[in-house]
């Protein structure tokens, strides 16, 4: 056996190329959103809203009557909060609930449901306690259920899924204490050994590590004969000899979250536990958050939920100057964008779920945007809950029933949804993998002309594709429905907002979105993925105009259902003219802004220019590393391994 490796020193264009071959290359179904970005504004792939069998409904509809009794008398939130721990018993009552199996087909033993209802239930269990919904959701969408459902063989479905549905709490292990975003860095290997592999390495932020009986592992496996090598994933059972948890991790929120640092020491894991060929690894942890996403947007629309009810109560409650606060225009323009915020939030799950559901559409874009967009936006109605509470917003729920008050964790909420935002994929990688989908066209036709180590001849016949492709291409740019007064008439019925208008501001506003990027890619040509400021705003044009078109979508179906649909078509017509002054902001600031200025005071920044203004203040922080050492080796620490049985 070779000797495990320390953390490999990689450039960035090696970077990169690990990172491009783990995507998906091909599409081979279509994508509203990826129209979206190419200036086609394709409504008849969300329109009409797609919905699901009716087996699908009542099987879900049954189960989410069951969690919520259980969550009503089982789960004590605050005690979750004040004890930093999820207790035992609870989990054992998920456990007989079957929750651990919502996605887990019922022949081996899981609930099968849809993924519109398993959203639904961790939207649900996030109110009562985000450390929960952050198990469940640990354990379902990135944990060993997803990866093997979508690669595994028949004898490991068979070995491992019955004891994900029931009994067994699941991890995905991919991040180390000096690997993030970047995994052709990753150090953790797994050396061939006869018929195991032998397993070396450190994992940090491994959720649900310390509980977990089952760990997805992604390791390097070196390069041999007989071995193809590359990251590659692999089950392993968390109680093998070598496997420690070194540390349970505590953070500003979700204090109940089963969090660690876990070490592997001449790990041998059998070779029938690996998933998916060697080299396949990153591929399968990306295409397993194509939809695994879907659980943080889910988290955070419940939120928008519960922020809506307090502001409500609150200021029903709340009077100052003889009237409500919510008569005051200052705290009504909040509760106005929370409310708008709220019915967006959900239109874009539901509708990227159902979607999820039919596999009709590739939704890998669309899953990424309502992960970037459900976590911001449910920091932002968090924090507009804090302020509308003023001082009682940012004191805790135990202070606020010591002295009397309902505790309400307004405070809480906004800590716990912060990591949101970070989560699978921070909001700037979301930004840069998004971007990156959304000139796939444009590569895919275009890409050899700007690629420096393509020949002369390569090049040419490249400008001969991109050519073709851009004659046709650009001419679609200039007209189309959005300029037509009576177009999306359907969405104008007597009686309700006018909803059409928005429609024709999507399609026009998608055009002005593709024009803007190809000009983008004439001007900067291959120093365009560097741009990362411009192409953040193209992503955040294009979210904001997928929330458009869902919340839309969703007040028409429900229109039709007869379910609130005047005062659906109310809440999206507000939501969309509070988005358009958005993406207003965000075209101004695509050729108007400081990047170039900002860059350059960065520079002096990191040179030591301006030491001088931290002058005058005192640093708490210890003179420890700042990435803490995961050199391979046996464990010096004792193991806080709590599986839960």
């Amino acid at each position: 056996m070779t000797a495990p490796s320390a953390p490999r020193q990689v450039s960035e264009r090696e970077a990169r190329q690990v990172a491009e071959a783990a995507r998906e290359q091909d599409w081979r179904k279509p994508s509203f959103a990826k129209e979206l970005f190419l200036g086609r504004f394709r409504l008849d792939l969300i329109h009409p809203h797609p919905t699901g069998p009716a087996d699908d409904i009542e099987r879900g509809e049954e189960f989410l009557a069951k969690l919520k009794d259980f969550l009503e008398t089982k789960v004590d939130g605050a005690r979750i909060e004040r004890e930093a721990r999820i207790p035992d018993e609870v989990i054992d009552g998920l456990k007989q609930l079957g929750a651990l199996g919502m996605k887990i087909d019922v022949a081996y033993g899981g609930l099968g449901l849809s993924q519109v209802y398993y959203n639904k239930a961790l939207a649900l269990t996030g109110t009562a306690s985000p450390a929960i919904g952050a198990l469940l959701s640990a354990h379902q969408s990135i944990g060993v259920p997803q990866p093997l459902k979508l690669f595994g063989t028949k004898e490991q479905k068979d070995a491992f899924l019955p004891r994900c549905a029931r009994t067994d709490i699941s991890a995905f292990l991919l991040t180390e204490p000096d690997v993030g975003s970047d995994p052709a860095r990753l150090a953790t290997v797994a050396v061939p050994d006869g018929d195991d592999y032998v397993l070396d390495g450190v994992k940090l932020w491994t959720t649900n590590g310390v509980v977990a009986d089952l760990l997805v592992v992604m390791a390097r496996v070196p390069k041999s004969e007989g071995h193809k090598g590359g990251i590659t994933a692999f089950v392993v059972e968390a109680d093998s000899p070598g496997v420690t948890v070194e540390n349970r991790n505590a953070f500003m929120g979700l204090r109940g979250l089963e969090n660690g640092v876990t070490r592997f020491h001449q790990v041998r894991v059998p070779a029938a536990n690996r998933i998916g060929p060697e080299g396949a690894g990153l591929k399968i942890a990306l295409t397993t958050l194509n939809t695994g996403r879907l659980s943080l947007p889910a988290a955070c629309a419940g939120a928008g939920k519960w922020c809506l009810k307090i502001a409500r109560e609150w200021s029903a409650a709340r009077v100052q100057w003889g009237k409500s606060i919510a008569e005051h225009e200052a705290v009504g323009s909040k509760m106005a964008f929370i409310a708008a915020t709220s019915f967006a939030l959900e239109a874009v799950l539901d509708l990227s779920s159902q979607m999820a559901d039919e596999d009709r559409n590739d939704i890998r874009i669309e899953a990424a945007l309502a992960k970037l967009y459900g976590s911001e936006m449910a920091w932002r109605m968090a924090d507009e809950l804090v302020q509308i509470r003023g001082g009682r917003g940012f004191e805790t729920a135990e202070s606020l029933a010591a002295r009397g008050e309902r505790a309400v964790p307004a405070e809480q909420m906004l800590r716990d949804l912060r990591i949101n935002r970070i989560f699978e994929g921070s909001t700037e990688i979301m930004h840069l993998l998004i971007a990156r989908e959304a000139v796939d066209a444009h590569l895919s036709v275009a890409g050899d002309l700007i690629d420096p180590d393509k020949s002369l001849s390569q090049k040419a016949k490249a400008g001969a594709k991109a050519g073709g492709f851009y004659a046709r291409w650009l001419p679609k740019l200039i007209a189309g429905p959005g300029q037509l007064p009576a177009a999306y008439g359907e969405f104008h019925p007597s009686g309700h907002a006018d909803l059409a208008v928005h429609l024709r501001y999507v399609e026009r506003s998608a055009r002005r979105l593709a024009r803007s990027t190809f000009y983008a890619m004439s001007r900067w040509q291959g120093r365009m993925e560097t741009k990362q400021g411009f192409l953040g705003r193209v992503v955040d044009i294009g979210a904001e105009l997928f929330a458009m078109s869902a919340a839309c979508v969703r007040a028409e179906m429900l229109r039709a259902r007869d379910e609130h649909g005047r005062e659906a078509y109310q809440l999206a017509d507000v939501f969309c003219r509070q988005a358009r002054i958005r993406i207003e902001e965000y075209f101004d600031r695509l050729w108007t802004n400081t990047d170039t200025i900002d860059r350059r005071l960065v520079k002096g920044i990191m040179s030591g220019a301006y030491t001088w203004l931290e002058d005058g203040i005192v640093d708490p922080s210890d003179d420890g590393p700042w990435i803490a050492d995961a050199t391979p080796g046996p464990s010096t620490k004792d193991n806080v391994h709590r599986p839960i049985r």
